[in-house]
């Protein structure tokens, strides 16, 4: 069945190659030789399978960011054409002239090709801050309220790197937060870039004075063992929770679980055993799944990520679909539910009807208050 569907997948992906190929050649022909096309059909090939070669060959900067950014051509180019195309019929019924149409219609697509990468870049460089306020009807800490940072899918690699960690440490440490949170896809598959540009020393110059706690996502995954990536967040100053509960002080308790995909993950019943459910209860949850089992357990705030709210437009109308809360905040009964979008990216360095954000959760305990 599998091999059947990675059949279907290569069919798909090279038709939709020497379609995206085809288009450009025939813009470009008037104005090349013949003996070009051998080095742009060449040329394709190699971008084409740039991101499986990315994978093959572990470490390699250069394919990585060839291959991320043949993602972003690709699947930008893939939303485009047909509509680029679907005009130049059009003005089949009209007296333009065809040639003129086509040249134009090339440089249409380039310049808007270049502004959504532009755009996308910037979106996913440049992260805000993304603010929620909370009620809760427990007692909470003395001071009667909580502040909570939280930053998802950091996906930390060759493109998403060091100077992107600086900045995500820099703007969490000017909220002035009491907790961190991280849920998941802190690294990309791949904890070598992790470890070369020294992104854990970055992350352990976060302060927050009841600490800074992670779980982990489908993307901390690599070819090693996962107690390997758990010590090298530990090292730097994270306190990874993998299907555990952890009691903070002030009956508040915190649950981190391990992904949705992994198959021995504990059942929340069973970390919920012992649990002060008069207490404030947060868990950390990467994937926004299994809403209603968390609110029968007593979770009062599920943090999670995983959906980058679509990254690419228009995948958020996907995983609208796919999720109950793909993004922002959801109360269902006495649960919160708050996902973000995420710090980093998925494959291309780019995010178009999404943005790079952390987010600060003001909570409030209303008992503490009376």
């Amino acid at each position: 069945m599998y091999i059947i569907l990675g059949l279907v997948f290569i069919m798909v992906y090279g038709l939709i190659v020497f379609y995206i190929g085809w288009s450009g050649w025939r813009w470009i022909r008037p104005a090349v030789s013949d003996r070009f096309r051998i080095v742009y059909v060449i040329t394709l090939i190699f971008l084409a399978s740039s991101l499986i070669l990315s994978r093959v060959v572990a470490g390699s900067t250069i394919l990585s960011v060839i291959g991320s950014y043949w993602l972003a051509l690709f699947g930008l180019l893939a939303l485009l054409l047909p509509v680029v195309h679907l005009m130049l019929w059009l003005t089949k019924l009209t007296r333009l002239p065809r040639r003129a149409v086509q040249k134009a219609s090339g440089w249409i697509t380039l310049t808007l090709l270049l502004g959504l990468l532009g755009y996308g870049s910037f979106n996913a460089y440049s992260p805000v801050v993304r603010s929620y306020d909370i009620q809760m009807n427990k007692a909470g800490p003395e001071a009667g309220e909580l502040h909570i940072v939280m930053a998802s899918d950091m996906h930390f690699a060759y493109l998403s790197g060091k100077a992107h960690a600086k900045r995500m440490v820099e703007e969490i440490n000017a909220l002035k937060p009491d907790i961190v949170l991280l849920p998941g896809d802190i690294v990309d598959d791949d904890i070598i870039p992790y470890q070369d540009k020294g992104i854990g020393e970055i992350l352990s110059e976060i302060k927050a004075p009841m600490g800074v706690f992670a779980s982990l996502g489908n993307h901390d995954r690599f070819k090693g063992e996962t107690e390997e990536l758990i010590g090298l967040l530990e090292e730097s100053g994270l306190q990874v929770l993998y299907d555990e509960t952890l009691e903070l002080g002030d009956g508040l308790t915190l649950i981190g679980r391990k992904d949705y995909s992994d198959p021995d993950r504990a059942a929340l019943a069973d970390l919920m055993e012992g649990v002060d459910r008069s207490g404030p209860v947060i868990m950390l949850e990467h994937q926004p799944v299994e809403f209603e089992i968390a609110e029968q357990q007593g979770v009062d705030l599920m943090v999670s990520g995983h959906t980058h709210r679509g990254q690419i437009a228009p995948g958020n109308l996907i995983t609208d679909r796919l999720f109950e809360n793909d993004w922002g905040y959801l109360q269902k009964g006495r649960l919160h539910s708050v996902v973000s979008s995420g710090y980093g990216f998925w494959g291309p360095p780019i995010r178009i009807g999404s943005r790079a954000e952390i987010v600060s959760i003001q909570v409030q305990f209303l008992e503490a208050e009376g």
